[in-house]
Order: C-alpha cells, then sequence, then structure tokens
C-alpha cells in the first residue's frame, strides 16, 4: 500500500514536470498550454496508482488483478486530447508537437505514479530539450528553407488568418509571427507583419504575391532579402 506521503509526492511531481512541458507550450502560443498538461500529466499520474493500489482485495487471488490494463487506457485516451490540438490548413498541418507533447506527458504522469522517478524526470528534461533547442538546431541545419516573408497593411480583425489561408495553400508553414506598429504610423492603423516560413523547394511566387496583395489593407509584400 501506497503511503500517504508516497501519493502527495507523486502527484505533486506529476503536476509539476508537466507543468515545465506546459510553459513551454504556453509560451509559444500553443493550443494546449500549462493547464492541459499539468492535468494531463496528474491525472495520468492518479491513474497509475489507483491501477497499482486500488484494488487491492479484488480478483481471484485478491491482489487486485493485472495493474497495467486500467494505465493502458491512458495512452489511447490522449489521443482524443491530441487530435484537438492539430489544425489543418491547405496542405499545411500544425499541432503535431504540441499533440505529441500531451502524449510524453501522459507517459511521465504514469512513470511518477509507479515511482519510476528516474525516468519520469529524465523524460521530461529531454523533452524540454527538444522543444526549445532541437528547433534552433533544426532552422539551422535547414536554413535554406526558412524564409521572412513581410507584409505591409493596414491592421484589421481578420488580417492574418486570410494571409495564413493563402500561405497553407501554398504548402508553407509558418514558424513564427512578429508585428511591428511604427510611432508615426499609430493613428493610421499600418502595421508591418513579418512571418518565418518554412517553404517548398518550388512554388510560384508571382502568384503567392499576386493573392496576398488582393488581400484587403495589404500594401506591400516582399521576402526579406
Amino acid at each position: 500500500m501506497l503511503s500517504y506521503t508516497q501519493i502527495i509526492f507523486r502527484l505533486i511531481l506529476s503536476a509539476f514536470l508537466g507543468g515545465l512541458v506546459g510553459m513551454e507550450r504556453e509560451a509559444n502560443n500553443r493550443p494546449a498550454g500549462l493547464r492541459t498538461h499539468v492535468l494531463v500529466a496528474l491525472g495520468s499520474a492518479l491513474i497509475m496508482m489507483i491501477s497499482i493500489d486500488g484494488f487491492h482485495g479484488m480478483g481471484a487471488a485478491g491482489n487486485g488483478g493485472e495493474p497495467a490494463r486500467l494505465a493502458a487506457q491512458v495512452v489511447s485516451g490522449i489521443g482524443f486530447l491530441g487530435a484537438g490540438t492539430i489544425l489543418r490548413t491547405g496542405n499545411s498541418i500544425r499541432g503535431l508537437t504540441t499533440a505529441a507533447s500531451l502524449w510524453v506527458c501522459g507517459g511521465i504522469g504514469l512513470a511518477i505514479g509507479n515511482g519510476y522517478y528516474v525516468g519520469g524526470f529524465i523524460t521530461a528534461i529531454i523533452v524540454l530539450f527538444v522543444l526549445m533547442r532541437l528547433g534552433q538546431v533544426e532552422r539551422s541545419i535547414l536554413k535554406d528553407s526558412y524564409k521572412v516573408f513581410i507584409v505591409s497593411s493596414i491592421e484589421r480583425p481578420g488580417l492574418i488568418g486570410e494571409i495564413g489561408t493563402v500561405l497553407g495553400e501554398y504548402s508553407m508553414d509558418i514558424r513564427n509571427i512578429k508585428i511591428e506598429r511604427h510611432d508615426e504610423e499609430v493613428e493610421s492603423g499600418a502595421i508591418e507583419i513579418q512571418f518565418v516560413l518554412k517553404v517548398p523547394i518550388k512554388f510560384p511566387n508571382s502568384s503567392l504575391l499576386e493573392q496576398i496583395l488582393n488581400i484587403r489593407g495589404v500594401q506591400q509584400a516582399k521576402w526579406e532579402s
């Protein structure tokens, strides 16, 4: 039987490790952030402890049956959450990394709930490294695939969404968006939007620029030299 101290410690540790991953996702404005990852890791740890310690005295031999059966349902259950974070725009799919981070947080929670502290803790560190640093390594290796697209426009609701839809039609993945407002243009509502894009090797550039310029409010569109 687990002691109260062990139960409390495992729940707090699972929430903490899930929160570390969730903060990185929250900072990058992803569909599932801090609270979602904390709840996934916490719930997984609780289910693991219930499957280990919650059915003593039951079953044919009185040992509570097979602990892995209840915990195994966590893996399939998290799939529903992960599916809700995946978005498709044209040929571009976003949210796969967040879905994977939710799935891994479920595994971390199961590990902590089972008392497998080293495995859970090291996994959390590796996940944070992958989310925070591996993207920079990827960009440095594939730097020719990343370009900055600058759009000057009059600010209005839905503008970025319309531009993103056009970019998605050309199989471009938006990796970052930066909006700049110059002091002398605040009253006019003029803004400059910088998109960091992962672009395919070949695409019809003139057609892309034409579609962007046809969006209401857009004044100029160009690639950063």
